[in-house]
């Protein structure tokens, strides 16, 4: 089994929900002491959509993404850990909230 060095949570938005999601990435930011990662207003990576990222240690995981689920908006959120393999954690070490998006993977590689 791999070791779980920390999580990344990416909070999609389009242009009618950037502020929802800007305000729910401060939010999470202020409550749990989460690094808030830029405010991506295109898609970036292997995001399809433009994205903010939250990133939070193994120890977190119980309070922030149960926090994200009850309070996300009808948001979409990527949840994955960081293991050091990158196309497993966007792909077996992942979660979504709400519609799950195909990534572009080849953006890993």
């Amino acid at each position: 089994m791999s070791t779980i060095h920390g999580y990344h949570a990416h909070v999609y938005f389009d242009a009618e929900t950037l502020e929802q999601a800007h305000a729910l990435c401060e939010q999470a930011h202020n409550k749990f002491a989460v690094e808030m990662g830029r405010v991506h207003e295109r898609p970036v990576g292997p995001h399809p959509m433009c994205s903010c990222q939250l990133a939070f240690g193994p120890d977190d995981f119980g309070k922030v993404v149960p926090w994200l689920s009850l309070n996300r908006g009808g948001l979409i959120v990527f949840v994955h850990a960081e293991t050091g393999d990158d196309i497993a954690d966007h792909t077996e070490h992942a979660l979504w909230m709400g519609a799950m998006m195909a990534l572009d993977l080849s953006a890993l590689e």
